[in-house]
C-alpha cells in the first residue's frame, strides 16, 4: 500500500456497488411490489438477471453496435424482457415505470454516508459512474450521498471501461490523472483507471452480487489501498 495520499487531492467513487447497495435494495423492492401486486415470482433471481444483462448492454453501445443512450433506457430494456421471460408481460406501463425508477431509491452501504462525509473533508469526492447524471442526482438526494461534483456517462457519451471516461473526469477537473483516484469494488475498473494514470482503492462487497461472482470481490492486482469499508479508507488516507 502507498503512503502517498497526500498526492490525491480528488476521490472519484464508482455507485452501483461500491457506494450503494443495489442487490439487497432492489431485491426489497422487488418483494415488496410482488405482495402489494399479489404477483409470484423468484424476485431475487430476476434481480440478479437484470443486473447480468448490465455489461452486454454496455458493450453493444461500446463496440458501436448502437448509439449512446442512457443507462436508464437501458435498464427499461432489459427489464421488459425479463418481465416476459418471467411470466409478468401483464405488468402494466405504469409500474414498469416504477420499477425502472427503482435505480433512484437505492440504499448505501452502511459506511457510505459516514465514511464519504469524511473523506470530504480532506479531498474533493464525486461520482465516476456508468449512471445517467439524472439518475445520479436523484439517488444522492434520496441516500443524503455528500458529492462535490457528480460526473456521470452522460457528459463523455461512453461507458467506463472506455478510454473517454477515464481522460474525460481529470480534463473537466483541471487536474492531473496523478491528483485522482478512483474508489470502486470492480478489479477491471480500477485497472482502466490505473491505465490512465489514477490512483486506485479496492472496497471490497463481498454480497454485492450473491452467490454467482463471489470470486469477483476478491481484489485481484496490488491497488494502492484496499479496505473493507469507505470509513477504513478515511482513516488510512488521514481523513
Amino acid at each position: 500500500m502507498t503512503t502517498r495520499a497526500d498526492a490525491v487531492e480528488v476521490l472519484l467513487f464508482d455507485v452501483f456497488g461500491t457506494v450503494m447497495d443495489w442487490r439487497t435494495s432492489l431485491q426489497k423492492w422487488f418483494q415488496r411490489f410482488g405482495r402489494e401486486h399479489n404477483l409470484q415470482a423468484d424476485w431475487v433471481e430476476l434481480v440478479d438477471d437484470w443486473r447480468a444483462a448490465y455489461q452486454p448492454s454496455l458493450a453493444r453501445v461500446r463496440q458501436g453496435e448502437r448509439p449512446y443512450v442512457t443507462l436508464d433506457v437501458l435498464h427499461r430494456e432489459s427489464l421488459d424482457l425479463l418481465l416476459a421471460r418471467y411470466g409478468l408481460s401483464g405488468v402494466s406501463e405504469s409500474d414498469r415505470r416504477r420499477m425502472a425508477r427503482a435505480w433512484r431509491c437505492l440504499d448505501p452501504w452502511p459506511d457510505t454516508v459516514a465514511g464519504l462525509t469524511r473523506l470530504k473533508r480532506k479531498y474533493v469526492i464525486g461520482t465516476l459512474s456508468n449512471g445517467g447524471l439524472g439518475l445520479l442526482v436523484d439517488l444522492a438526494k434520496f441516500a443524503g450521498l455528500p458529492w462535490d461534483v457528480v460526473l456521470s456517462a452522460d457528459l463523455f457519451q461512453h461507458y467506463k471501461p472506455d478510454a473517454a471516461v477515464y481522460r474525460g473526469a481529470p480534463a473537466l477537473l483541471a487536474r492531473p490523472p496523478s491528483a485522482l483516484m478512483l474508489v470502486a469494488a470492480h478489479n477491471y475498473d480500477l485497472a482502466a483507471a490505473r491505465s490512465h494514470g489514477y490512483r486506485t482503492a479496492f472496497v471490497a462487497r463481498p454480497t454485492e452480487y450473491g452467490p454467482r461472482q463471489k470470486a469477483d470481490s476478491a481484489p485481484k492486482d496490488a491497488w494502492d489501498y484496499v479496505v473493507t469499508s469507505l470509513e477504513e479508507l478515511a482513516e488510512k488516507m488521514g481523513a
